[in-house]
C-alpha cells in the first residue's frame, strides 16, 4: 500500500516573493536556548535555496547542465541587522524576495520573523558563475523567473 505524504518541506510562492517556515530545534540555539547569530545565515539559505526551487530552479541541475556551462549561484555580499532573538520551538518565517537584477547578479531582501516580530533583515547579492568561478549575465529563461 502507497502512502501519499504532502510536501510540507517546500515553502510558497505568496506576496512578490517566498515563505518558507522553519521551527527552530535545540541544535540551533545555545546554551540558554536562544539561537546562535551564524544559525540565521542557515535559515537565509534555506530561504533562498526553496525560493529558487518553487520558481522551477534546480540548482543540481544547473551545475549538471552542459549549455548553462555548470552555472550555479554564489553569495557575493550580505547586509545583515540583527533585531531580536529567536527560541527553541518558535516557528521561523523567512520571506525572500527579489528586489533588484543586473547582468550576473540578483539582490534579494529576505526577513526572519516570528509573528509581527521582524528578527532578522537581510540584503543578500548572488552572482552566477560558470563552472570555473567566473561570473556570467543570467539566461533570459532564468532571468524571466524572478519578476513573475
Amino acid at each position: 500500500m502507497e502512502i501519499e505524504v504532502p510536501d510540507r518541506l517546500s515553502g510558497e510562492l505568496a506576496d512578490g516573493g517566498h515563505r518558507l517556515l522553519q521551527r527552530v530545534y535545540y541544535e540551533d540555539t545555545d546554551f540558554s536556548g536562544v539561537v546562535y547569530h551564524a544559525r540565521y545565515l542557515h535559515f537565509l539559505e534555506r530561504g533562498r535555496t526553496d525560493y529558487l526551487r518553487c520558481l522551477g530552479v534546480r540548482q543540481g541541475d544547473m551545475m549538471a547542465d552542459e549549455n548553462d556551462a555548470g552555472a550555479a549561484f554564489v553569495v557575493r555580499r550580505m547586509l545583515i541587522d540583527f533585531l531580536s532573538a529567536a527560541r527553541m520551538d518558535d516557528v521561523l518565517e523567512i520571506f525572500t524576495k527579489t528586489r533588484k537584477m543586473t547582468g550576473a547578479r540578483l539582490v534579494l531582501e529576505q526577513r526572519i520573523s516570528v509573528g509581527d516580530r521582524a528578527l532578522v533583515t537581510a540584503e543578500v547579492t548572488v552572482a552566477l558563475v560558470n563552472s570555473e568561478g567566473r561570473a556570467r549575465r543570467l539566461p533570459d529563461r532564468l532571468a524571466a523567473l524572478f519578476f513573475t
